[in-house]
């Protein structure tokens, strides 16, 4: 009787062992930062993008203006 209890506790250590393993395993974590911080980027870029691109507009409208008002 004392080998199978035996065997399943050595089971169970290797399950709990293999389990703590998996829950302190880091080694991608970098990976997930470095995609949200991407994801992020994206956002931000996606938002400024319509207001950027009428102020730049904007700019570059009054240049010309300009440069054709002091070239003629």
């Amino acid at each position: 009787m004392g080998k199978p209890a035996r065997k399943e506790e050595w089971k169970m250590k290797n399950l709990k062992n293999g389990l703590l393993r998996f829950w302190n395993d880091t080694q991608g974590q970098d990976l997930v930062e470095y995609a949200l911080a991407a994801g992020l980027v994206a956002v931000a870029a996606v938002a400024c993008v319509p207001t950027l691109g009428t102020t730049v507009n904007n700019v570059f409208t009054k240049i010309g203006s300009i440069i054709n008002t002091n070239v003629h």
